[in-house]
């Protein structure tokens, strides 16, 4: 890309906030995060600071991928390290030009407080794609997150998009993503979750699961009370 284009992609990775929509403390002191584009690690990193500290003292997290259509695996891994204290394999991601894989580990820093040893929900829906899956398949498998909503939209494989001729052009795979565990990926058939839920109610059914984990939790005791209240009002 030419220096103009990328300064126009600096200005509105700047002007959408690194792809953060909306950082809050739902009752229960239970975190909330949506998160709408990876966009590349420069442009995430200090709305996913900042984010990640307003939410380290809550008790579980809900990170909100509804509406993340994708973005820059390097992004995916900034984020998923937020949430491992051990260096983790997270994803590779096979390109047919050269016979390359490359291997996508958590980092062993990052900038804000790790939001470590407490639930984290992630929200999914049919919009979910790409990066925002990877993000989703990563924590599912390795037991780091529970999955509510729908059944992702199912794109893995990097690709291009080729002409054919004057009014036709084709995309096509020029890679694949491989987990670590399954050796597979979601394409084709997406991210499959935990809880299923209709998009529009995965918000309230992964924040009523939150808080009955919390008052599932011996440690919790003096909190369950208002535990319990929040719930109710939920409908729980």
């Amino acid at each position: 890309p030419s220096a103009d284009e990328i300064a126009k992609e600096k200005f509105w990775m700047k002007k959408n906030n690194g792809g953060f929509r909306k950082v809050e403390n739902l009752a229960g002191n239970v975190g909330y995060i949506r998160f709408d584009g990876f966009m590349s690690p420069e442009a995430a990193k200090e709305p996913l600071r900042a984010a990640m500290d307003f939410v380290a003292d809550t008790d579980a997290l809900i990170i909100d991928m509804r509406f993340n259509g994708g973005g820059q695996p390097e992004t995916v891994q900034l984020a998923c390290s937020y949430l491992f204290d051990k260096r983790t394999h997270l994803n590779d991601i096979y390109e047919r030009k050269g016979n390359k894989t490359t291997e996508y580990w958590t980092l062993n820093k990052v900038a804000g407080k790790r939001y470590l040893d407490k639930p984290v929900f992630v929200l999914t829906s049919k919009r979910t794609g790409s990066a925002a899956e990877e993000f989703s398949y990563n924590l599912k498998n390795l037991k780091r997150a529970t999955l509510v909503g729908e059944s992702t939209w199912g794109g893995a494989n990097p690709g291009d998009v080729f002409r054919l001729n004057d009014n036709f052009n084709a995309f096509v795979p020029t890679g694949r993503a491989i987990n670590p565990i399954t050796k597979t990926n979601w394409e084709g058939t997406g991210v499959q979750p935990d809880i299923e839920a209709k998009a529009d109610d995965a918000l309230v059914v992964a924040h009523k699961a939150a808080l009955q984990g919390l008052l599932a939790d011996p440690k919790n005791a003096e909190l369950r009370p208002a535990l319990e209240a929040t719930l109710k009002r939920l409908g729980g």
